[in-house]
């Protein structure tokens, strides 16, 4: 089946530079986050959703008892929830950054059909019921292990992924990869806003450090981003906030405060409009297994 979305959430993921991996393992009454997409790539397994939706890119179709995909850097994908009247839904989630696996890493011959295995996933790839129920308990233990173990644990995987004998891909829409840190200037702009997002910063503080003019920094940020120097500036704060929200016990005002939001309904309102959910339901919606690497 194919079907035309009108409205794609872009999410904000809790993944910062430094992590190499997010592993979410949860048991969920319903399928209520939007159709989304991001710059990482995502590996899913879901479990007891029969009757479920599956949107990834252009296609659409309900799953059946065992669901695995992995879908690429910015293609849109979401589950619904359809036909589904299950109320104990398995539900996990990997998400790994789009350069975690250095080409030089991936050239090497050993590390070919990994490398096969991403490019495919740019149209999402489907595997087939029998061979996700072999790599379920494999799976599972990217929940339990930690530190370099859940790399190495992620690397054999996806190696045992690449050699599945069926993978169905299912969006024909060709995702370009493009990511702004082929930037020097963005990426020079992204080190200053990690550093300082907590405190005020002014246009004028981030373009001189650029030794650019501020006319000359904002037409630069809405070339390579789409966002205004201020969107680019919130959508940083909220990915810090997501992940306080998951991984500590903060309140939210003082995560709010934390990220350089310094009026609590100002913060509410940004967040809900990147998130399309309110802090409070961000976190609820996260309620299980949450790792970071």
């Amino acid at each position: 089946m194919k079907t035309k979305q009108t409205s794609i959430h872009r999410e904000i993921t809790p993944l910062v530079k430094e992590d190499c991996l997010l592993v979410f393992d949860r048991i969920k009454s319903e399928f209520d986050f939007p159709v989304h997409f991001h710059p990482e790539y995502e590996l899913n397994l879901i479990i007891g959703a029969v009757g479920a939706k599956r949107v990834i890119g252009d296609h659409m179709d309900y799953i059946g008892n065992f669901e695995m995909v992995l879908v690429g850097p910015n293609l849109f994908h979401g589950w619904e929830q359809g036909n589904c009247k299950e109320k104990a839904i398995h539900e996990f989630t990997v998400q790994f950054h789009h350069d975690l696996f250095d080409n030089s890493l991936l050239d090497r011959n050993i590390m070919k059909s990994v490398q096969a295995l991403l490019h495919r996933s740019l149209k999402g790839i489907l595997f087939k019921e029998d061979e996700v129920k072999q790599l379920v308990p494999k799976m599972l233990k990217l929940s339990k292990n930690t530190g370099f173990d859940s790399y190495i644990d992620l690397l054999s995987l996806l190696n045992d992924l690449s050699n599945t004998k069926s993978q169905q891909l299912l969006s024909t829409i060709h995702v370009v990869d493009d990511d702004f840190y082929n930037s020097d200037k963005i990426k020079k702009a992204y080190e200053f806003i990690q550093l300082n997002f907590r405190n005020k910063i002014k246009l004028e503080d981030i373009s001189g450090d650029l030794n650019m003019t501020t006319i000359s920094f904002s037409r630069l940020i809405k070339q390579r981003t789409g966002k205004t120097f201020v969107e680019f500036l919130n959508d940083y704060r909220i990915g810090c906030a997501a992940r306080m929200l998951i991984d500590t016990h903060d309140s939210i005002a003082e995560i709010a405060f934390k990220c350089g939001f310094n009026n609590l309904a100002n913060f509410n309102r940004i967040f809900k409009k990147t998130k399309d959910c309110s802090p409070t339901q961000f976190k609820d919606n996260f309620l299980g297994v949450k790792r970071f690497y």
